[in-house]
């Protein structure tokens, strides 16, 4: 073992301890999130206009700021973009870190000098865990690759502009340099397959240790070696024991990672988000993300199912329960107030607080009223997975409401490495599944409102080409799971097996 995986282990278990120490008082750790953002924010253009030198409690915070998203704060993101200081938080922002929405356009998210140290001890953290958890550190011995954006950096009146992988890549601590890859030149090639085919070449002698990124990319990179090789992924990198993932629920692609890799490894999953790195896993016996309470956010939570009315229920930690499907709120050291990042969350222990994603509350679908949620498509697919040597690439599901024949239905378009022998008998394995989640959809079955749902198979590779066909493939960007219209179906049918 060599000094710097010696060293790893204690240092490890003094960060540990002391994640736990503010883990196990969460509201106190809220509450003083809370009232240094509400301090500082009272100097900003957006704190003087909500007044905040009125608010005392999360009650007054909430008569004083409604829940909004980017759209609904742009009018200030504009101002900070255009170069004004002190209008969302104090200051300039040091980044924005350039994301794709689907109504704004390109949007930009401040970055500040409070809140990107979060990012990178929250990264840190995760990995700290693992050690101190496994009693091991052996793999900081070898060379760890992170699959991800440019790190190339453009100007912005004044500000650094970028994805936020791209930003972080500028924070890699200096004792991992050597071990990092891929190198500078290579990490920073735009076009996604040349990328992914010269960070083959660079990998295919080295001993990596440790991989990270979006399943799908990693995947179609593990491809490439295996197709170059002939080898599986732990013949070429037999010290290959973690994989680090973020943004996807990974268990329905877990059958086709060890198929290509060729043996069971360990997973450690983040949920960072250019608003805020809000979790990670710190245990591989519980279940769900340790939630960063002391990270210069402050979380509010909205039952999924309310999210939609008038006046719904909005809650801070204290209130939240075990199991329920949460739209979860941010307000942030970099001025992001009352901001719906999008995402849902259901609670897994409240000692310490875990949280696993369940899906986007704008991705689902309900063309017929069954508000069908990820967190039921996935656990559908994976239940029919399991136990079988049944893999996929990529799916995702879209209502078909004038079908040319019969009944409207439910349609997965899915991308098989590993078919069913009986593709009808998987789909009925996987509709018994959703019947059994959702009574709505169970009834609409029942009801002879929808007919069973029909599953389209992707030619392989066809989810990749449809990414570029819509000049999102490769780096950060993923597949909706589900949505409630056909925008992403009616181009997908052009990369269908032909029956």
């Amino acid at each position: 073992m060599s000094i710097k995986a010696i060293f790893a282990i204690p240092f490890a278990k003094i960060a540990t301890n002391k994640v736990y120490k503010w883990a196990k008082k969460p509201h106190k750790t809220q509450e003083k999130v809370f009232k240094n953002l509400i301090s500082k924010g009272r100097k900003t253009a957006f704190g003087k206009d909500h007044n905040f030198s009125s608010i005392v409690t999360y009650e007054d915070f909430k008569k004083q700021v409604q829940v909004t998203d980017y759209e609904g704060l742009r009018a200030y993101i504009d101002r900070v973009v255009a170069g004004e200081s002190d209008v969302l938080w104090t200051g300039k922002p040091l980044y924005f870190a350039k994301t794709s929405g689907t109504t704004s356009g390109a949007k930009y998210i401040p970055i500040t000098k409070d809140s990107m140290p979060t990012h990178i001890k929250a990264a840190k953290n995760a990995m700290l865990f693992y050690i101190a958890e496994k009693k091991e550190a052996n793999f900081v011995n070898g060379k760890m690759i992170f699959l991800q954006g440019s790190p190339v950096l453009t100007d912005k009146n004044g500000v650094k502009l970028g994805r936020l992988s791209g930003i972080a890549a500028h924070y890699v601590p200096q004792y991992l340099l050597k071990n990092r890859l891929p190198s500078w030149e290579t990490n920073c090639i735009e076009d996604w397959d040349t990328k992914v085919n010269a960070i083959v070449e660079e990998t295919l002698n080295e001993d990596l240790s440790v991989i990270s990124g979006i399943p799908s990319w990693v995947q179609m990179y593990f491809e490439k070696l295996i197709a170059k090789t002939g080898k599986s992924i732990s013949e070429i990198f037999p010290n290959f024991n973690f994989f680090i993932y973020g943004g996807v629920n990974f268990e329905p692609y877990k059958n086709k990672f060890e198929s290509l890799i060729g043996k069971k490894i360990d997973y450690i999953e983040l949920y960072p988000a250019s608003e805020g790195f809000i979790a990670y896993q710190d245990s591989q016996t519980e279940k769900g993300m340790l939630l960063q309470l002391d990270s210069g956010i402050f979380y509010e939570f909205i039952p999924a199912n309310e999210f939609f009315e008038a006046n719904p229920t909005r809650i801070s930690l204290i209130d939240v329960k075990i199991g329920v499907n949460y739209v979860i709120i941010l307000n942030t050291t970099a001025g992001l107030w009352g901001y719906n990042i999008g995402d849902t969350v259901a609670f897994t222990a409240t000692k310490p607080y875990r949280i696993k994603v369940t899906g986007r509350i704008k991705h689902f679908i309900s063309a017929f009223g069954e508000h069908v949620i990820g967190k039921e498509v996935e656990k559908a697919l994976n239940d029919a997975i399991i136990g079988t040597s049944i893999t996929i690439s990529e799916f995702t599901v879209a209502p078909q409401v004038n079908p040319e024949n019969g009944l409207p239905f439910h349609e997965w378009f899915i991308e098989f490495e590993n078919e069913p022998e009986n593709i009808e008998a998987f789909a009925t394995i996987i509709d018994t599944a959703m019947q059994a989640q959702n009574i709505y959809y169970l009834d609409l079955i029942e009801g002879k409102i929808l007919r069973p749902l029909i599953i389209r198979k992707v030619k392989k590779g066809g989810f990749h080409e449809y990414m570029k066909s819509i000049g999102k493939f490769g780096g950060q960007n993923k597949i909706p799971q589900l949505s409630d219209d056909r925008k992403i179906a009616t181009v997908l049918t052009n990369f269908l097996i032909k029956e």
